[in-house]
């Protein structure tokens, strides 16, 4: 008779740790309906074992039904819960009444530029000891801003995208084409910057035929975006009466966030461009490039019925938040990376002293103001988040 051989016994292993959540509350703020996540990305981040809750009918702005994040294994719930879950990411920024249903300790996730309405909600979120990040401020192994970049490239693109649109237009544009057509003379774009955002926005000129121009005061990073675009693109220092002739013949003007080292258009110069000119303004502060002009908020109104036989220059802004199915397509990947190193440093902590691109970025941390303009806005002193890492 055979001896009994022993065989292994297949057991029930449980995970002692704890499933870490996801809110994503829909934006309420009146001028950014951004939305951080796709059902796809929402399901990778399922897969890697986050559970993931989705505030009911969040992602309407960007046209996808409740139904499309069940089918990925994403939670459907309201408000509420949504905000209390470990990390919350919200583009826009929150309100002093959500800020208070945010968890005790938890992790925020945000675009908020920290202007002096938030600075309530700001308050409440110290009183809390949230951690806030600032997605804008994070940066990868290499120096580059994953986040910002995305945003800016969208800009850039959209900001053409909606200039061809509005030019094409017969009744509140000039029924031109941006390109032109054989015996007829293309429209001529001028770029004010050279950062990704206008080397976006010079790309989609480019690609429909335009004129391009572009004016920055750092000969280093016109060099950088002549080399990527080619020698169909005009560069230029800001020499005052070279930038004067290219403002009177220009169609479309945008101004990118080096402004701030060019100069703004005020209203000298915007007097000597054509009637009808379409202004976009891509700066960290929308409507400040051209002071003397009325803003069209592309996030909260259609352009404005003038009459067509007297047309004024316009200033658009927030031409990112215009398409913003396209920013959630984009921004997913990098989220689902940025979540995945979070988990794998087995909490907030660790990621933040592991990885300098996200210490640099924090604004709140447990309690203490480590952002020098957070604490500006919240009248107290900001602490160097290196000492509460170092000796945590």
């Amino acid at each position: 008779m055979p001896c009994p051989i022993p065989l292994e016994e297949p057991k029930c292993v449980a995970d002692d740790r704890r499933q870490a959540s996801i809110g994503l509350p829909a934006s309420r703020h009146p001028g950014d309906h951004r939305f951080p996540l796709t059902p796809e990305g929402a399901g990778l981040l399922v897969e890697r074992g986050f559970a993931v809750k989705m505030e009911r009918g969040a992602a309407a702005h960007i046209h996808y039904a409740d139904e499309a994040y069940c089918r990925c294994g994403v939670e459907i719930v309201e408000r509420a819960e949504a905000l209390a879950a470990d990390i919350v990411i919200s583009l826009a920024a929150l309100g002093e009444a959500d800020a208070r249903k945010i968890k005790r300790g938890g992790l925020l996730l945000t675009f908020s530029r920290l202007q002096s309405d938030s600075a309530d909600a700001l308050r409440v979120l110290l009183e809390r000891h949230v951690i806030v990040l600032d997605l804008i401020a994070v940066t990868d192994a290499a120096g580059h801003r994953p986040f910002a970049d995305i945003l800016h490239e969208i800009e850039g693109r959209a900001a053409l995208a909606i200039a061809s649109s509005l030019l094409a237009d017969a009744v509140h544009g000039k029924g031109i084409l941006l390109g032109g057509v054989a015996g007829v003379v293309p429209c001529e774009v001028l770029l004010i910057g050279s950062d990704m955002a206008a080397v976006a926005a010079a790309r989609s000129a480019l690609g429909l035929g335009a004129t391009v121009k572009i004016f920055d005061n750092n000969v280093y990073s016109l060099r950088e975006a002549t080399a990527a675009l080619g020698t169909g693109v005009q560069a230029s220092t800001f020499h005052p009466r070279v930038f004067e002739n290219a403002l009177r013949s220009a169609d479309i003007v945008v101004a990118t966030d080096t402004v701030p080292r060019c100069g703004v258009v005020d209203s000298t110069l915007a007097a000597v461009m054509k009637r009808g000119v379409i202004c976009f303004d891509l700066t960290s502060d929308p409507g400040s490039a051209f002071p003397s002009m009325p803003v069209i908020d592309l996030d909260l109104a259609s352009p404005s019925d003038t009459d067509p036989s007297v047309p004024v220059r316009l200033c658009y802004i927030n031409a990112g938040n215009a398409v913003p199915r396209t920013v959630a397509m984009a921004l997913s990947n990098t989220f689902t990376s940025l979540l995945a190193d979070i988990m794998v440093c087995e909490g907030v902590d660790n990621a933040l002293k592991l990885n300098e691109g996200l210490r640099r970025a924090a604004v709140l941390f447990l309690g203490k103001c480590v952002d020098a303009e957070a604490a500006r806005l919240l009248g107290t002193r900001h602490t160097d988040i290196n000492l509460f890492l170092q000796f945590s």
